[in-house]
């Protein structure tokens, strides 16, 4: 259920930065051939600048439409805060919870195991632990991990965005064979199936989701030459989707594709017309545009 080409999703906005409801429908539409679940209201869904009813609404109504798993992006720096977040996409319906570690407060090694045995000890559903270093400032250590995935039967594993395949390697040893390590890097996919991971959750997969699936499938069924040969082809659109902080990029790029996304919202701004013409440039080459 949790493995494979998972969408991070983008939440698009109206002119007025209401929620676009119909467009998450729109969007769904465009990704469900070739993708294995999806991750509403997580960094790239701007769950920072949702409110918590916006967040709990958006993930209800994707779980009502969606034809793949649903994993709700949940989490706070605030343990308490996380544990209401979790009940409520349980509620809502989601297949899973993925709960980012605890950004701004800088918890050690205890504090983040606490953390997250508070949530697996309130939570039915299972949980995936989101290690993204770079917007948390804090880093969750393989024998954090390791402890976590042994001592709860519903942690079920890690998306990895600390760009450290020593460390990913080290996870996926270190943990039962049960326990998902996803890629949060679109760039690290393939090197991170090669380790023993079991997918990834994707920001290029918003734009480029038959490409994502054909490498991943290739690399399943031991073509390794094929997967390389797309990864590749796709480490343009990686870079490109990064030129900016993440989702100006790929909501620009899923707008000049004629599908939903609008502007994000303040503080982030709308990508500008140099960057925007490079982009071009990338979306273009692989017949996206």
């Amino acid at each position: 259920m949790f493995e494979g080409i998972i969408p991070a999703l983008v939440t698009p906005f109206k002119e007025n930065f209401e929620i676009d409801y119909e467009g998450i429908s729109r969007n769904l539409d465009f990704l469900e051939k070739y993708i294995d679940a999806v991750v509403p209201a997580g960094t790239t869904g701007e769950s920072a600048t949702l409110s918590y009813q916006e967040h709990i609404d958006v993930i209800k109504y994707v779980c009502e439409v969606s034809k793949v798993p649903v994993i709700a992006g949940a989490g706070s720096n605030s343990t308490k805060e996380a544990i209401f977040l979790g009940k409520e996409v349980e509620k809502a319906g989601a297949d899973a919870a993925m709960f980012i570690t605890p950004y701004y407060n800088k918890p050690n090694k205890e504090g983040l195991y606490e953390h997250y045995r508070s949530i697996a000890q309130e939570i039915s559903i299972p949980i995936i632990i989101y290690n993204v270093p770079s917007r948390t400032a804090v880093n969750i250590t393989p024998d954090v991990v390791e402890r976590l995935s042994k001592d709860f039967d519903n942690i079920i594993g890690i998306k990895e965005a600390s760009g450290n395949l020593k460390q990913i390697a080290e996870i996926i040893r270190r943990t039962p064979d049960n326990f998902v390590v996803l890629s949060g890097d679109d760039f690290l996919t393939l090197p991170i199936l090669a380790l023993g991971g079991k997918g990834v959750v994707s920001v290029a997969a918003n734009v480029a989701p038959k490409l994502m699936k054909e490498m991943f499938q290739a690399f399943k069924e031991g073509n390794i030459e094929k997967a390389r040969e797309i990864h590749y082809k796709l480490m343009p659109l990686f870079e490109v989707l990064f030129i900016d902080t993440n989702p100006i990029p790929v909501k620009k790029a899923m707008e000049l594709m004629g599908l939903a996304a609008g502007k994000p919202r303040l503080p982030l701004v709308e990508l500008s017309e140099e960057k925007t013409e490079k982009l071009k440039e990338v979306l273009k080459s692989l017949g996206l545009l």
